[in-house]
């Protein structure tokens, strides 16, 4: 039965991915793949220790392409990241992919997604062309972004909400859409008719949350 596996890896390498055995390797560089099987990693993306992937993630860098991933960030299942040229950087302890994963994709030399430190970006969203989402910075929803920035602040757990990284919320496209750090965009068709408000808007401080009585 070597057979099968033997011509899984003989595709995977004209494709430029590592192999079942090499994908499994990564281990020994603290990396944590779940499903060697349903992963594919390029042989030309750079990983931090401490990144922790789920089945079903896809990473693809061609040879004028750079993908780099942060240490300890979380790649859930249905991430895919596909630099065709320019450059994907997303930075550590992210959080990506959860309720319907997440999409990177570079095509020209010119295009740079640049992704902060402690991001959250769930429910199938997605990053097309060029962006910059700051440290903190979350997108929250099938979202299709394009040119956007989002202000670098604390991440999610920050007690005080206006003080965490820009938010996109909701459905719909965001093209060149700038949000400031402690600021939220949500909206359901264009971002670009939304207001930018508050996030204790939507959020109060956790010191301003009713106590629970006895």
């Amino acid at each position: 039965m070597r057979e099968i596996p033997d011509r899984i890896d003989e595709v995977r390498r004209l494709k430029g991915f590592l192999t079942i055995e090499e994908t499994l390797r990564l281990a020994d560089l603290d990396v944590t793949i779940i499903d060697p099987f349903s992963t594919l990693i390029s042989r030309r993306a750079s990983l931090a220790p401490g990144i922790f992937i789920w089945p079903n993630v896809t990473l693809e860098v061609a040879p004028e392409a750079a993908v780099s991933i942060g240490a300890s960030t979380v790649l859930h299942s249905g991430v895919r990241i596909a630099a065709g040229a320019g450059s994907i950087a997303i930075g550590a302890n992210g959080d990506v992919g959860q309720e319907g994963g997440f999409t990177f994709v570079t095509s020209a030399p010119s295009d740079r997604i640049h992704i902060g430190n402690d991001v959250r970006l769930n429910g199938g969203g997605s990053i097309a062309g060029s962006a910059r989402l700051g440290d903190g910075a979350q997108v929250l929803g099938p979202i299709r972004i394009q040119n956007c920035q989002l202000g670098a602040g604390s991440s999610f757990r920050e007690p005080d909400p206006d003080k965490r990284g820009g938010v996109l919320k909701g459905t719909g496209i965001a093209r060149n859409i700038d949000v400031p750090s402690g600021m939220v965009v949500q909206a359901f068709g264009l971002f670009s008719e939304a207001p930018i408000r508050w996030q204790s808007h939507f959020h109060p401080r956790i010191d301003e949350r009713p106590q629970k009585t006895d």
